[in-house]
């Protein structure tokens, strides 16, 4: 079902003050660097040298009112959900039937991390594709990761708390009577979430992981490595590549859990600071062969780190990782699987688990695997180019598996 003819909301389109942004370059012009011998190569972090020469970018290069009406060619939304700020992005669908699609970011992405799939997702025909797969594209931010401001009176805040609020938006807020959900990384479980508690009012969910509803609870959900054996026995690929997840996401995790308003306070002071901590998720995460900029251009990952700051919404993005511990998922039903609506899945090679080698052993180790018994999935797809940011990465990639998720599921 689509939206009311005329969209109930009016349009509020992004604008960040003048002293907001004359406060981020006098900050950065204030920058001390750390002592950082013998890390060019990053196998310390994120190397004071390279971070230097995106410091000076973003002080005298970079250009946020070029980025934010970029922004702004997109309908922008803030309203109030459950007493909740929340700002999202439309992009109305063209085509005879289009059906409302909810995409949902992860950390560190922003709602911007989905831009190069928005305009094929609500106009196929525009780039070579069937109208008739039109959807009606919402793009909210997280509350907390960014606009409409910094999020108070919502301490708790987790990702299934976060698909309650998904859902009031486009059922009472938006008037949808069915949609469509899809989402990665932290928004890969909130639509999972959906597709669990709410999946008679969903067409469906696509998602770019599989991780279960429960993978943060547990007295030890700060162990990315959750007690997974690593001993001498071990083929030495599947040694080494254990060792290569958990150095991608071991500190990502044990700090975001156990100590994230300690770093928060570094964070919302320093925008060099911020800057180094997005950047070195961006670097390990993204496919990009050592050369980060082959995927994000300093602009791109600007306009980003702009977000988190001018909103000061890193302390906030942070806490969903021990909220989702501290209060923990618990299930809505007990019917199998645990999430009913169809499920569509898209894997890339650059996060295979150990002992899987190429896009095609991922999906059969998926299917055959007990993350597998969580979902009702009908289109399980994996790429050999991409990273973490798959709708950034390879949107092509992310944009067909998708639209088949949601072939023959539209009214």
């Amino acid at each position: 079902m689509t939206a009311p003819q005329a969209f109930p909301l009016k349009p509020a389109p992004i604008r960040v003050p003048d002293e907001v942004l004359d406060d981020l370059r006098a900050r950065l012009a204030w920058t001390r660097a750390p002592v950082d011998e013998g890390n060019e190569d990053w196998s310390y972090g994120v190397p004071a040298g390279y971070l230097r020469e995106l410091i000076a970018h973003w002080r005298d290069g970079y250009d946020w009112r070029k980025a934010e009406a970029a922004l702004n060619v997109h309908e922008h939304y803030q309203v109030s959900v459950a007493g909740v700020p929340v700002h999202f992005l439309r992009e109305p669908g063209r085509g005879p039937r289009p059906i409302p699609l909810i995409l949902t970011h992860g950390w560190p992405w922003t709602f911007w991390h989905w831009s190069k799939v928005i305009g094929p997702l609500a106009d196929p025909a525009a780039f070579g594709g069937d109208p008739a797969d039109a959807f009606d594209v919402i793009v909210p931010s997280l509350p907390g990761f960014g606009f409409p401001g910094p999020l108070t009176g919502f301490p708790d805040v987790n990702f299934w708390k976060v698909a309650d609020l998904w859902h009031i938006l486009m059922t009472e807020t938006l008037g949808y009577e069915k949609y469509a959900a899809g989402g990665c990384d932290i928004g890969g479980i909130v639509t999972s979430q959906l597709g669990h508690k709410y999946a008679d009012e969903l067409y469906g969910i696509h998602i770019g992981s599989g991780l279960p509803l429960d993978f943060f609870t547990g007295p030890r959900a700060w162990d990315f490595a959750r007690n997974r054996p690593l001993t001498d026995d071990q083929p030495a690929d599947v040694r080494a590549r254990i060792a290569e997840l958990d150095r991608r996401s071991a500190s990502h995790l044990a700090v975001h859990m156990l100590d994230g308003a300690t770093l928060a306070h570094a964070l919302s002071d320093s925008p060099a600071g911020l800057l180094a901590w997005l950047l070195e998720r961006w670097h390990a995460w993204s496919d990009n062969g050592g050369d980060v900029e082959s995927v994000f251009t300093k602009d791109d990952m600007l306009t980003h780190a702009t977000i988190y700051w001018v909103n000061n919404s890193i302390a906030t993005s942070m806490r969903y990782y021990a909220n989702a511990n501290r209060h923990p998922w618990s299930p809505a039903h007990d019917r199998t699987p645990v999430v009913q609506a169809p499920v569509g899945l898209t894997f890339v090679r650059y996060e295979n688990p150990p002992g899987v080698h190429t896009a095609e052993e991922r999906v059969r180790a998926f299917e055959t695997g007990p993350q597998a018994r969580w979902f009702n999935h009908v289109n399980v797809n994996a790429h050999e180019h991409g990273g973490h940011f798959i709708p950034w990465e390879n949107p092509d990639a992310w944009v067909g598996d998708l639209r088949r998720t949601f072939r023959g599921r539209r009214p």
